[in-house]
């Protein structure tokens, strides 16, 4: 299972969403990229606004803030083969 951050150099917001994402690797392993949107310039186009942005196996789980329960709620259930389209639409 992959995660990816979309953040920024100096974006305190990002650096707390790592943090939780951090704390949930802890105990549920996959693996995790954190991608600068200013070294990707499809990412700056598609989240300049929307940073940090949390993306699981591909699909936008979460932007601005990141639930450490909800985070690992989403990871059980792409585990198990649900769906995580409630996405990032809700959280922002």
């Amino acid at each position: 299972m992959r995660v990816d951050i979309y953040s920024k150099p100096n974006c305190s917001l990002c650096d707390k969403a790592a943090a939780v994402v951090e704390s949930v690797r802890a105990r549920i392993p996959f693996e995790l990229r954190i991608i600068s949107i200013l070294e990707d310039a499809e990412a700056f186009t598609a989240w300049r606004y929307d940073i940090p942005v949390v993306v699981i196996e591909g699909v936008p789980a979460f932007k601005h803030r990141v639930d450490a329960a909800e985070f690992e709620a989403r990871l059980h259930e792409v585990k198990g083969g649900t769906t995580i389209a409630k996405s990032a639409a809700q959280h922002g």
